[in-house]
């Protein structure tokens, strides 16, 4: 039997003020700032530092990091993400995806997260980057496995076949939150067009991954209905974690959830079919990806 839990709601706590489970130590030690120099001599970007995601002393740390691709400007403006939103001035980078697998190798990665940015401006999407990438990274690094975080690309389906094609091991694309809050929190993106990507992958035989942020002003009852959504497209992982607000300018946190209501949620998703669900106040979509595979 699993009982009923209640939220903390965030403005108990103060403003700007989190419960002790959410506090982090701050980011230190010689793997750490050898990751940093790697990322710094190769111009490239991580979501880890671009979103300021909480685990990132934890994972540069243990040598691991989610390379973010296409560049650090996003066309899109959801109201939960700390990158920068424009329009990108320059094209596609076709170097980038060397510079990734140079550092993967430095790195020792036997397992890489690749993800990027939106460049809606492009049919593409930037999709045969996303490609070239997951090729440079096997010959640079023999049996490496990939997993890549990618957004909807717009539901040019042709763009998608790009990364389909190039087989990654694990392939995820975020929810982000339950349908009712998409025009407050995701405005330019489908809940139904997400589903019917990560539907499309599952039947091209990849291995599927979604990730939902909680605290946002979501229901129990359509967190289980979400569940329900993609069981039903035979989804393999699912990836809940705490919002936190990056700065004063982005959608606030409604709700403190507490670690009992994760460990609820993750109960009722693997009893509903899902294969995995890690679910907890530090999750993010990238942590501990690599026992995803």
């Amino acid at each position: 039997m699993i009982k009923e839990l209640n939220v903390i709601p965030a403005e108990t706590e103060g403003p700007g003020r989190r419960p002790d489970w959410l506090r982090v130590k701050l980011p230190s030690g010689k793997n750490f700032r050898e990751v940093a120099d790697i990322i710094r001599d190769h111009k490239l970007n991580t979501v880890c530092s671009e979103a300021r995601c909480p685990n990132m002393g934890e994972c540069w740390g243990a040598g691991t990091a989610t390379f973010m691709i296409l560049g650090d400007v996003c066309t899109r403006s959801c109201a939960f993400c700390a990158i920068k939103t424009g329009r990108p001035v320059q094209g596609l980078d076709w170097d980038e995806p060397n510079r990734v697998a140079r550092a993967a190798k430095l790195m020792n990665l036997q397992h890489a997260v690749i993800t990027s940015v939106n460049r809606d401006e492009r049919k593409d999407g930037g999709a045969p980057i996303f490609s070239e990438t997951i090729r440079l990274l096997r010959e640079e690094i023999p049996g490496i496995t990939i997993e890549v975080l990618i957004p909807d690309f717009r539901g040019v389906w042709e763009a998608l076949q790009y990364v389909i094609d190039a087989k990654p091991e694990v392939l995820n694309h975020n929810l982000e939150t339950v349908p009712r809050l998409y025009k407050t929190v995701r405005p330019q993106a489908k809940y139904e067009r997400s589903l019917e990507l990560l539907k499309i992958c599952k039947e091209k035989g990849l291995r599927t991954k979604t990730g939902i942020m909680v605290g946002l002003g979501e229901k129990e009852e359509e967190v289980h209905k979400l569940m329900d959504d993609v069981v039903a497209i035979g989804l393999d992982v699912l990836t809940i974690g705490q919002y936190m607000q990056p700065t004063k300018m982005h959608h606030p946190v409604l709700e403190w959830i507490h670690p009992d209501l994760f460990a609820k949620y993750k109960e009722i998703g693997e009893a509903k079919g899902i294969g995995h669900v890690e679910s907890g106040p530090l999750v993010r979509s990238s942590y501990h990806a690599e026992r995803h595979v």
